[in-house]
């Protein structure tokens, strides 16, 4: 049985992560407020996740298109 809790994290490219509880984020991460089991972040990221592209990528297409 998995004992180490996780949290997810975000970067300021909105790109997710799962990072040990216990431990502190490295240096551009946030704790998005979900924490669990490894499984259970990874599930939360399924589905909170559904634009892989950096969020710069998605603004410099936005500007493209408009």
């Amino acid at each position: 049985m998995e004992s180490v809790a996780y949290r997810v994290v975000v970067n300021g490219e909105e790109q997710y992560s799962i990072w040990p509880s216990d431990r502190e984020l490295a240096p551009g991460w946030s704790a998005t407020g979900k924490t669990g089991t490894k499984e259970e972040c990874l599930r939360d990221i399924n589905d909170v996740w559904t634009d892989m592209r950096p969020l710069s990528l998605r603004q410099q297409m936005e500007r493209s298109a408009g």
